[in-house]
């Protein structure tokens, strides 16, 4: 399959995958990579190496104001009074009556700034939910389709993204996150994957997230051996 049938979303970095010759499935509505040279092969990149992940279908909902703590705190099971800047948190979103909303992970930008990070297929009911129970506390703002995520992990991960980014990356600690720049792209590098590996999560404006795959494309080649040229190229071409 070369293209997104009409019904399926795409990431920002779809054209990518499919010049990439990634097999292409259905994925909650989106339409996303499932592979690439194989499951076996790509499994050992994230465990031997480093994997590359396209996550741009999660969902970004931020909290500004000065009742943005209050306002996390109404949906949340954990306590984010806990969080200081930099620092993020797993957590739940329950309803009232009982029963999970969500499941996600809180960032402390600030402590009036906080962004609430939620399942891709969850993004419209989540929010009307937040809105809903905390919308009279703090501006609560849907950021989904302004941003790419981007999912390097693996045990040499850290220093791939530290190598492009900045070696101060290599000093952020679990569920952290700090501020970058990548190939002229100003980021967000966050410690809070799922895979098992260490590596970090990467906000990245969605227009530019093109370039900074390409670029870990080409840095992470040849560990990560479904770093085609075609992708590469397409990446640059994007940028331009």
């Amino acid at each position: 399959m070369t293209s997104a049938p009409a019904t399926l979303l795409r990431t920002p970095l779809h054209a990518l995958h499919v010049a990439c010759g990634a097999k292409m499935v259905d994925f909650g509505g989106w339409h996303m990579p499932l592979q690439y040279d194989g499951i076996l092969a790509e499994h050992r990149a994230v465990r031997e190496a480093v994997g590359i992940f396209d996550v741009s279908h999660m969902g970004e909902i931020d909290f500004a104001g000065p009742g943005a703590l209050a306002a996390v705190q109404r949906l949340i099971t954990n306590d984010a009074a806990k969080l200081v800047d930099g620092k993020a948190m797993y957590t739940c979103v329950c309803y009232p009556e009982g029963g999970i909303v969500d499941d996600c992970i809180v960032y402390r930008r600030g402590p009036d700034d906080f962004r609430i990070v939620v399942n891709a297929s969850n993004i419209a009911k989540d929010y009307a939910f937040f809105r809903e129970q905390a919308g009279q506390l703090c501006e609560i703002t849907d950021r989904s389709d302004e941003i790419a995520l981007i999912a390097v992990q693996g045990p040499k991960a850290r220093a791939l993204v530290a190598k492009l980014a900045g070696e101060h990356l290599l000093a952020v600690p679990s569920f952290g996150f700090a501020g970058a720049t990548l190939v002229g792209v100003d980021i967000v590098a966050a410690r809070t994957g799922y895979t098992g590996e260490d590596g970090f999560e990467l906000f990245v404006p969605a227009a530019q997230s093109p370039v900074v795959w390409s670029a870990h494309m080409t840095a992470s080649a040849p560990a990560s051996n479904w770093a085609c040229a075609e992708a590469r190229q397409a990446g640059r071409n994007a940028s331009r």
